[in-house]
């Protein structure tokens, strides 16, 4: 089933699915409407002369015209998309290529181009002149006619849509709905039940009991997902225990240990293992939160770099990452340990609330050095962080973050002036941070 699942992203992000789909339709439909004029009574369409009565040389010419129109503005649209897609992935970074690929719109309208230009050849072909069997499919035609038409106002919303897409706030504001979907989706998501505090302790005592044989990856690439369900019935179902070594969003070599089991290991465990993963060559935000950071993180370091050096992308990075990691605070993540019916069977590899703060903050901290204008909204994104949850060990955490801001900030910042603006605000922040201390 998760293959099945790869597949369907893999079509998701292509640029070719789509306009085929829609071409197979239109040629579906032009045959269709072409049934259907073999089957009406002429006179019906002589009543109506205005609208039926394009004879044959007309209608070979008027779709004609369309049909070369339609090919030479799909060729541009082609031509404006890849454009895009190279000046969006220079100009902010690689990993939101596929983003565009994906585009719903844009796949739309390359399609709806090149289905047109197929629709006016399979009704160009039906019509016969009056040396021939004479024949006019006028319904097709003038549904051809309507097509031309709704593509010029296809071509003018492409316009809008790719100056639209191109904006950096659209770009990110994008991939921050995409990730708080996946969150809705995948937490508390949990593989057979939650381990208490007891069985926690009794886990640490187990792991490091057993004697732990190595599973290796039959592939290179980046886990895409992992049908955790499989992995912990295949533990029940063969009495051993299970140790995911690698997370999604990961990297794992070919050869190297994908999942530790307590007992040795043969072939047929291996391919077993590896079937309930989905490895491949780039990562996908369907099942990776941290995929979605990642994307926002780098757009961001790109804009802080020295060539940029353009602030204000980096500060709307910021704001929507914290919109990202506010809706993770107050979320309950899965547990490193599951169980089922009482029994420990699986050591997962699960995200915790301190590397998405990690993945968030870090990079962006270091490379926005000297910058006051980035220490104070990456404050103030803590501070909203802050007010969404009720952890006392997340609020620990992002006290963290703002000591750590504090302290590069004093290294960094070239003026008393600005270390004082910078004292202020740290100090009202952690005032407003009220958790249980230890």
């Amino acid at each position: 089933m998760h293959k099945f699942r790869q597949f369907l992203i893999t079509l998701r992000s292509s640029l070719w699915f789509v306009p085929g789909l829609m071409i197979f339709v239109s040629i579906v439909m032009a045959f269709g409407l072409i049934e259907i004029d073999s089957r009406i009574k002429r006179e019906w369409l002589a009543a109506y002369p205005r609208i039926f009565g394009l004879g044959a040389d007309g209608s070979r010419g008027m779709l004609t015209a369309i049909a070369g129109s339609m090919l030479t503005v799909a060729a541009l649209a082609f031509s404006l998309t890849l454009s895009i897609i190279a000046q969006a992935s220079g100009q902010y970074t690689p990993r939101i290529l596929r983003n565009f690929m994906r585009d719903r719109v844009n796949q739309f309208i390359l399609g709806y181009f090149v289905s047109v230009f197929a629709y006016c050849l399979i009704i160009l072909r039906t019509i016969r002149g009056a040396d021939e069997i004479k024949f006019v499919p006028s319904f097709g035609v003038i549904v051809g006619l309507i097509l031309a038409i709704g593509g010029i106002i296809v071509l003018i919303y492409f316009i809008h849509h790719i100056a639209t897409s191109l904006q950096v706030t659209e770009i990110v504001k994008d991939i921050e709905e995409e990730t708080l979907k996946v969150i809705e989706q995948i937490f508390p998501e949990q593989m057979g039940e939650g381990a208490d505090e007891a069985v926690k302790e009794r886990a640490e005592d187990v792991e490091e009991l057993v004697h732990w044989y190595g599973v290796d990856s039959l592939l290179s690439g980046y886990i895409q997902y992992v049908d955790t369900d499989g992995l912990l019935d295949f533990a029940c179902e063969n009495d051993l225990y299970l140790r995911m070594e690698h997370g999604i969003g990961q990297f794992v070599a070919e050869g190297t240990t994908l999942v530790s089991s307590s007992k040795s290991v043969d072939e047929d465990t291996t391919s077993t293992v590896n079937a309930f993963y989905n490895i491949y060559r780039y990562r996908t935000i369907e099942q990776d939160v941290g995929y979605g950071i990642r994307q926002i993180v780098d757009i961001a370091l790109k804009a802080l770099s020295p060539g940029i050096n353009d602030t204000t992308t980096a500060i709307i990075c910021i704001d929507y990452l914290a919109v990202i990691i506010g809706k993770i605070a107050d979320r309950k993540l899965p547990t490193d340990t599951r169980i089922k019916d009482g029994e420990i069977r699986v050591f997962v590899k699960s995200p915790t609330f301190r590397k998405y703060m990690e993945t968030a903050f870090d990079q962006i901290r270091i490379n926005g050095k000297a910058n006051l204008a980035i220490f104070k909204r990456l404050l103030k994104a803590l501070s909203i962080i802050a007010e969404r949850t009720t952890s006392d060990g997340r609020k620990k955490i992002v006290e963290e973050q703002i000591n750590l801001i504090k302290e590069f900030a004093d290294e960094t910042l070239q003026t008393e002036y600005e270390r004082k603006q910078l004292d202020k605000l740290v100090s009202k922040e952690l005032s407003k941070i009220k958790y249980k201390r230890v």
